[in-house]
């Protein structure tokens, strides 16, 4: 990112945007990472997206990363990707302690709806203002987190009856027919 012949920082363009966000920004193997604080991820991520110097228009990927052991936090990482520029930038937030909670980014993007349900599902995420957050991958009735660290491994789940999906819907969904 030039402009008058030095290079400006993304963070810095972020933080110019969204007062109070703290972004941080940093180059790793996989190219630029932006940490922004939660309370303000979602401004920073309409400010990425809508901008037309940055025109991230594309959400390929959230998931989380559990560093509770080790630093006490549950690390959301958003992969974004701008087609039109040919770039792909990470954001990074850290939440402490639970309940670990987070604005929705189904307003910006379509593709964070599964993904969030996802994270739900894995991590115990949870996503304000997401218009559907359950369960994707797990049944209903499993208890817990699997991706957590702290999840037992050995843990064993509650039996549930086999189900048909047509006579006997999965709680919250609905009969299709």
């Amino acid at each position: 990112m030039a402009q008058g012949g030095f290079r400006v920082e993304l963070s810095a363009q972020v933080a110019a945007a969204v007062p109070g966000c703290g972004a941080e920004q940093y180059d790793c193997a996989s190219g630029t990472v932006l940490v922004v604080e939660p309370e303000q991820l979602l401004a920073a991520l309409r400010f990425l997206k809508q901008d037309p110097g940055q025109d991230y228009n594309v959400l390929v990927d959230l998931t989380a990363v559990d560093r509770v052991a080790t630093e006490g936090v549950i690390e959301v990482v958003y992969q974004l990707r701008s087609i039109a520029a040919g770039r792909r930038l990470m954001v990074k937030t850290r939440l402490a302690g639970e309940p670990w909670t987070l604005a929705s980014a189904t307003p910006l993007w379509g593709s964070a709806n599964w993904a969030e349900r996802e994270a739900w599902d894995m991590f115990g995420l949870r996503f304000t203002g997401h218009p559907d957050l359950r369960r994707i991958l797990m049944y209903e009735e499993f208890e817990g987190y699997p991706l957590r660290k702290d999840y037992p491994y050995n843990k064993r789940q509650p039996l549930v009856e086999e189900r048909d999906p047509i006579a006997n819907p999965w709680p919250g969904t609905g009969n299709p027919t």
